[in-house]
């Protein structure tokens, strides 16, 4: 364990698993108190458990899009450990797959609420509860489909660029004492990724100039590197992580 964020505390969302969770482990390995949030409470405490407990974690469970919960992490993250210095909005869904002129308005409008909308809460909350007077750095967890036409996730893609332009807007708002990045992966090997790269990985990652996907720990860094003060200059910015992909024309 390192100091780099020794005294600082960070709310992750969507952190039971998956990138959440090594960017809340990088975190906490770097000194920092964390908490985590996602919908199922079982795997939410096994996550804190794997996290060294609550000297260095906590959990609360529930639905990302939903501001009762969000209340309720912010509330027991300045409880517990009595700030909230660092946000990193993870949680993303795409539960539909194919072609924009059938998608499902219904499964759109959710895939917004969670993807979108709720980013822009979860930060009003933070912010008037700790950062609008004590500063701090938020980053967004995009996607590279929101740069570029993801063919199958286009609607997931839009609310991901949607993301990087609501990064953007709230870095102009919130400068000089919050700073907010972002940063836009490729193709990770998660769980939530899985459908995309299961049973044919050396052929997928056969695109990438690096030659393999990426691992949840390389979105860790990076996330840690725009939390910490060695970004202190950087706001605005959405960091591509991709292995070389879109160099290639790659999505």
């Amino acid at each position: 364990m390192t100091s780099r964020f020794g005294g600082r505390t960070a709310i992750v969302t969507g952190a039971s698993r998956g990138i959440g969770l090594a960017i809340a482990r990088r975190l906490v390995d770097d000194g920092a108190r964390v908490c985590i949030t996602a919908r199922k409470p079982e795997p939410l405490q096994e996550a804190v458990e794997s996290l060294g407990g609550p000297e260095h974690a906590i959990g609360v469970a529930g639905r990302a899009d939903d501001p009762e919960h969000q209340d309720a992490a912010i509330a027991a993250t300045l409880e517990a450990f009595g700030g909230v210095d660092m946000f990193v909005n993870n949680t993303g869904i795409n539960p539909v797959y194919g072609r924009m002129v059938d998608l499902d308005l219904d499964a759109a409008r959710k895939i917004f609420e969670v993807n979108a909308l709720s980013a822009i809460s979860w930060v009003q909350k933070a912010y008037k509860a700790w950062m609008a007077e004590h500063g701090g750095a938020i980053v967004n967890v995009s996607s590279i489909a929101g740069i570029k036409p993801a063919p199958g996730i286009g609607f997931y893609g839009a609310t991901k660029a949607m993301l990087i332009h609501i990064t953007e807007e709230l870095a102009v708002e919130l400068a000089p004492s919050v700073r907010v990045n972002g940063v836009a992966p490729a193709v990770v090997k998660t769980r939530f990724a899985a459908a995309l790269y299961e049973g044919r990985e050396e052929k997928v990652a056969a695109q990438y100039p690096m030659d393999r996907l990426g691992d949840p720990g390389d979105v860790a860094a990076a996330v840690a590197f725009l939390l910490s003060d060695d970004a202190s200059w950087v706001t605005g910015r959405t960091l591509v992580l991709d292995g070389g992909l879109t160099l290639t024309g790659g999505v």
